[in-house]
């Protein structure tokens, strides 16, 4: 009888022992309202980098050579938004000088620049721009080759016939180069794909022989299958051969036209909500990034006295994730709305849900479940990592999950899973923490909209225990 109350009793504690039996932990962290600057998202600089001075009042530059400005140590761009990305539009005779001799040093440059200055890089090369200058013609020696066009060419905007197959080949073979030596540098964000038209904005893309097209569209394509490109809003024909060949995103360079060209025709009325329907390019967000730029710039936009709310609301609504205002400032009335702006611009991620258990032994799984939501209006675009920490006096350890976040689209998503303890874990309390890592660095790269954030740039969630 004494033996058989000693194993009950033995029964009961066992029961009991958090040795086990664990008690799960319901973490709901508390969201914030924070403007964030994280990668690939929000405004950008134009010709510049963080820290460089902008432009003064409604002028500005590009196509000709990356020029720097002397850093003065502060990346804070005055009476403009902190930016993770800059963005550079040359124009193909500047990076071609010789047939067949580029000078790639320019982006060598830019790529380290953008990184110590906190941002990657979008480039656009162009072919050509519009004054009728040898400065932003196409390359001297393809000018010698083709000789003096103009007069011949049926779109204005045009300062080469594209229908030459010399062109074709020869502005390919250096998209080709190209990506042959930067496709998936972990700095460059995206390349912007621009194939004929002044400052390579496609005027005239929709009249371009299918032949034509194909070879132009597939110079990029080919030649850039990590780093992501994005397309101008042109034409169906170009739009949508694009995409049947991969996922591209789309862009425009005229956001906020309400007028300022003809009275009875805009862009945000008369173009932009069309093109996206005919051109096939409504979901492209969904795999690739819409990133949009400023008509004239944003100080414009005040003086004709258009609504910036009606203008941002777009935006949001095709699923803006970047924003080019050219590097000039930003009216110092609108920095509400803008904040509201860059709150929804790209992703923003909330956690809302996190489960784990009390307490884990060596060899064990810590199995968790997570509901995330996306506040933003698009997903991410690069697969950083979610990754958990468990932070202990004498040891910490890092688990890389296999999540992948670039599914996470506007609105909820779950993710449930485990990971195993190492055998040698000491025992004792750890504190457990989440963040969004980069791959190669394998440090906190995201930030989310969640109170909690360390000085490693970690969320802390609560603590458990290991037990022997």
């Amino acid at each position: 009888m004494v033996r058989a109350q000693m194993i009950a009793a033995l029964l009961v504690t066992a029961a009991v022992s958090p040795l086990l039996a664990q008690s799960p932990v319901i973490v709901r962290p508390k969201e914030i309202d924070d403007v964030l600057t994280n990668p690939g998202i929000g405004f950008m600089t134009f010709q510049r980098f963080n820290g460089d001075a902008l432009n003064e009042g409604v002028r500005w530059t590009e196509g000709f050579p990356i020029a720097y400005q002397e850093f003065k140590g502060s990346l804070k761009n005055k009476d403009h938004p902190d930016t993770s990305i800059a963005y550079f539009r040359i124009y193909w005779r500047y990076i071609e000088p010789e047939r067949g001799k580029y000078a790639w040093d320019q982006f060598d440059n830019a790529l380290k620049t953008a990184h110590a200055r906190g941002q990657t890089l979008m480039i656009r090369i162009a072919p050509y721009g519009s004054s009728g200058t040898p400065k932003d013609d196409v390359p001297d020696w393809y000018r010698q080759m083709m000789g003096d066009e103009s007069g011949k060419l049926p779109i204005q905007k045009w300062r080469t016939n594209p229908e030459d197959p010399r062109y074709a080949k020869a502005f390919g073979d250096m998209i080709r180069t190209f990506g042959k030596r930067y496709d998936g540098h972990p700095d460059l964000e995206s390349v912007d794909l621009s194939i004929v038209g002044a400052w390579g904005e496609g005027e005239g893309s929709a009249l371009l022989s299918q032949q034509t097209r194909e070879a132009l569209v597939d110079a990029y394509l080919e030649s850039f299958e990590q780093t992501p490109l994005v397309m101008l809003l042109t034409d169906r024909k170009t739009n949508t051969y694009g995409l049947s060949k991969k996922p591209v995103g789309w862009r425009v360079d005229c956001l906020g036209d309400m007028g300022g060209f003809n009275p009875t025709w805009n862009h945000m009325f008369d173009y932009y909500p069309q093109g996206i329907i005919n051109f096939g390019m409504e979901d492209a967000w969904k795999r690739a990034p819409v990133t949009l730029e400023v008509c004239w710039v944003m100080q414009t936009w005040k003086d004709k006295g258009w609504d910036v709310d009606y203008i941002i609301d777009q935006s949001l609504k095709w699923h803006i994730s970047s924003f080019n205002a050219k590097s000039s400032p930003v009216p110092i009335e609108w920095t509400p709305n803008v904040n509201r702006w860059l709150n929804r611009m790209g992703y923003r991620f909330v956690l809302r849900k996190f489960t784990y258990p009390d307490a884990v032994k060596p060899q064990g799984k810590l199995e968790f479940t997570s509901w995330w939501e996306n506040k933003g209006v698009a997903p991410c675009y690069r697969k950083w990592t979610l990754a958990i920490r468990l932070k202990g006096a004498s040891r910490t350890e890092v688990f890389e999950t296999s999540a992948d976040i670039r599914r996470w689209l506007p609105g909820d998503a779950l993710y449930e899973s485990a990971v195993f303890i190492p055998a040698g874990m000491p025992a004792g309390e750890y504190e457990i923490a989440v963040a969004l890592l980069d791959p190669q660095t394998r440090r906190p790269k995201v930030k989310l909209a969640i109170e909690g954030r360390d000085a490693d740039g970690w969320y802390r969630l609560g603590a458990t225990k290991v037990i022997q």
